[in-house]
């Protein structure tokens, strides 16, 4: 029984990790790891490709007669298909190859049994929240199991996560820091997946930018203009970016610092309602109007738990909102406070997850990775991330408004404010970089009289 009573724990960390808290030492847990085909990480496996193109994806014993006949016919469409996977998670394993033009490729292959397990998978994770229900009425976790019903399709058809790829980078064909590798369709089905091959390390390995001279605030500044766009202008956001899935390396043409986006398979789509609300909430949480952030976190479903609500999504502590989200950066004592808090807010935190729109849910795991990216380089809560959401922000409320007035004069007047308040933003930029500068400046010259004299 008390195992039972553990492994049913384990599904209530599962729904806290959405929380937007993080726990154990700044390992984020991914609410979609502990559910439908999600449970655990699936080891890297000997199955090789008995195309999906004719036949089935099917798992064979390495170095049997029948994996040798399989292997010939991999040989058919590759000039080299490599055994070893390059990455391999719980639903599909990626392997470089090269086509007989000479083309480099990752090759993406759903794991056998995927698609007949799936079912039964959601099926155990509703047992499992429903027994949790049981055990501690106070909690409601029903909405795990009606996310994972709801994604879970679209994860498992890769024709899926092409046509995402494909519509992200058109939609940040303008940033040219990013790189989405092209979709090679004639050779993609649902379950196998082809696309250029783009190597580079990951987005949270400093070593790797020190070794290839690559600037990490540069890097963390690119990540915040992607996904501001991405939510506050456009409500279309990647919500996968784990470091696995974002990459950074040195542009071959250019020689300038890339951000590399993969796996486009999980991607919220925000109604213009929400996105706009969360605009204006983000404003407010900015600029510090508390008025503002009791309003638009109760139009986003927090009601009286809004002060919760505004921590959850900030991952501050509510002295640290009040005073200004970009006055301080984290510390260590505020990070021992959101981890003890996080228990024991647990119901309140369920309470509000059941309430909150569900696109609120993936985009507090988005949140929480891209934490998870900013800590490891080292750049958590800086200003200059804020200002450029609030210049996202700006945009997107301006565009809106200008798309609803009919009169000409009106939306020249909006592009008139839009202009203005992106001025104001970045005078307030220069004016934090000209007082970075003299810090920088008093630091060095206190220094140098702390230095012994030299005879």
């Amino acid at each position: 029984m008390a195992r039972k009573v553990l492994k049913l724990a384990s599904w209530t960390g599962a729904a806290l990790a959405a929380s937007g808290f993080y726990l154990y030492s700044n390992k984020y847990l991914d609410p979609n790891d502990f559910g439908a085909v999600r449970v655990g990480r699936a080891v890297a496996t000997t199955a090789v490709i008995s195309y999906d193109y004719l036949t089935s994806l099917r798992s064979v014993p390495y170095g049997s007669e029948e994996y040798l006949q399989l292997r010939s016919k991999i040989h058919d469409l590759f000039v080299s298909f490599d055994d070893t996977p390059l990455g391999a998670a719980s639903l599909a394993q990626v392997h470089k190859a090269v086509l007989r033009d000479g083309r480099t490729v990752a090759v993406k292959v759903q794991h056998p049994k995927v698609q007949s397990q799936s079912s039964k998978d959601i099926l155990l994770m509703e047992v499992l929240v429903l027994a949790v229900k049981q055990l501690f009425p106070e909690f409601e976790f029903l909405w795990l199991v009606d996310e994972a019903k709801k994604n879970l399709p679209l994860e498992l058809d890769f024709r899926n996560e092409g046509r995402n790829a494909e519509k992200v980078a058109q939609m940040l064909k303008d940033f040219d820091f990013l790189k989405v590798p092209r979709i090679y369709w004639e050779l993609s089905t649902k379950r196998v997946l082809l696309m250029e091959f783009v190597d580079g390390g990951q987005v949270n390995d400093r070593d790797y930018m020190e070794r290839n001279n690559i600037d990490v605030n540069e890097i963390s500044r690119h990540l915040g203009k992607m996904y501001s766009e991405m939510i506050f202008v456009n409500g279309f956001v990647h919500c996968d970016p784990h470091p696995g899935n974002v990459l950074v390396r040195k542009c071959p043409g250019t020689g300038k610092a890339e951000v590399v986006l993969l796996d486009h398979g999980l991607y919220q789509v925000l109604t213009d309602e929400f996105r706009l609300d969360y605009c204006r909430l983000w404003q407010s949480l900015i600029w510090t109007d508390m008025e503002k952030v009791k309003k638009y976190s109760q139009r986003l479903g927090a009601g009286d738990l809004y002060p919760l609500f505004a921590c959850m999504l900030t991952a501050r502590s509510w002295d640290s909102v009040n005073r200004g989200i970009g006055q301080a950066p984290v510390t260590a004592t505020e990070d021992a406070e959101i981890r003890n808090n996080a228990a024991n807010y647990l119901p309140q935190i369920s309470q509000l997850l059941n309430h909150v729109p569900r696109q609120m849910l993936l985009l507090f795991k988005t949140n929480d990775l891209l934490r998870g990216i900013e800590a490891a380089l080292g750049t958590r809560a800086s200003a200059s991330s804020f200002l450029n959401m609030a210049r996202c922000c700006i945009r997107a409320l301006a565009a809106h408004k200008k798309k609803n007035s009919r009169s000409l004069f009106r939306r020249t007047q909006i592009s008139f404010r839009e202009a203005f308040n992106l001025w104001q933003i970045d005078i307030h930029e220069l004016i934090l970089r000209v007082k970075g500068l003299r810090l920088a400046s008093w630091v060095l010259a206190l220094l140098c009289r702390m230095l012994p004299t030299s005879y």
